[in-house]
């Protein structure tokens, strides 16, 4: 944990200093179909309601739309809910916590990140990606993976399920440009150290 710990420490400072833009500069030109769609600022209604401005122009579009809207914010805390009802149903108590204590975890330095720590500048054709501005790390690459945790950990028939869609969500977030590659990488080691300390708790 204190690994995974560090990493995500050192990625920020990376993200913030700068050193990562040449990365992320060459994934939006290459490798992001849809980056240009990061040219406005997401709102807090955009975060909390699923699909409310998804895009559905292209099938890639549409695919990743519906592939990663589960990792929003209100249908993860809804799949992660359920999840610690059953553990507290099945006596699990100490369990239904921790997952409960790691998704709000997760969401917590997800908002503090993105309120504090900005990098430099990414464009498309010229344009400035105001959204990449802050969206270190991302929220949804976490919820994925706590989401997928916790299903695995209260349905052991699901974890192939579980695990499967938390990988196609952090492929399709690069692939359809709704986050950058140092995105994606802070939010997966944001994440395992989330899992890892749930299981240990539990």
């Amino acid at each position: 944990m204190l690994g995974a710990a560090a990493a995500f420490a050192a990625l920020s400072v990376l993200v913030a200093d700068g050193a990562l833009t040449r990365l992320d500069q060459w994934a939006i030109d290459h490798a992001m179909a849809n980056a240009h769609s990061a040219a406005t600022t997401p709102t807090l209604a955009d975060a909390i309601v699923p699909l409310l401005h998804a895009s559905f122009r292209t099938p890639l579009d549409a695919f990743t739309s519906v592939v990663t809207a589960p990792a929003s914010l209100l249908p993860s805390l809804l799949l992660v809910g359920v999840c610690c009802a059953t553990m507290r149903r099945r006596g699990q108590m100490r369990a239904a916590y921790a997952w409960a204590a790691a998704w709000i975890a997760g969401n917590a330095v997800e908002t503090l990140c993105k309120a504090t720590l900005a990098r430099p500048a990414l464009y498309r054709h010229g344009v400035h990606l105001l959204a990449f501005d802050s969206s270190f790390p991302s929220g949804h690459t976490i919820r994925s993976i706590v989401a997928a945790a916790a299903l695995a950990a209260t349905w052991r028939a699901a974890r192939p399920w579980g695990a499967a869609w938390a990988a196609a969500t952090l492929v399709l977030l690069e692939a359809d440009g709704a986050h950058t590659p140092s995105d994606i990488a802070g939010g997966l080691l944001l994440s395992l150290l989330l899992v890892a300390a749930a299981r240990r708790a539990a």
